[in-house]
């Protein structure tokens, strides 16, 4: 089974239609609002994986902030 491309799973984002920086918080703390987006977002996982997958260093993607997403690449690591 294949991934499915980052323009169909963007399509169906959650997050579609609402203002960026909303994403893009000065802090963790201030990440709650989009996460809350992000929270019953269908492709949610797919987001996830494109923001480990190209090492998006900023924002929030899938419901993680940057630090939190540095954690998961951590623990696959441990775990590969």
């Amino acid at each position: 089974m294949t991934a499915p491309s980052t323009a169909s799973w963007r399509k169906r984002a959650a997050c579609r239609g609402i203002d960026p920086e909303v994403f893009y918080p000065v802090d963790d703390e201030e990440a709650e609002e989009a996460k809350a987006v992000c929270e019953g977002c269908p492709v949610r996982m797919a987001c996830l994986e494109h923001a480990l997958a190209h090492r998006e260093r900023e924002g929030v993607w899938g419901g993680s902030t940057e630090r939190e997403r540095r954690r998961i690449l951590r623990q696959r690591r441990k775990s590969a």
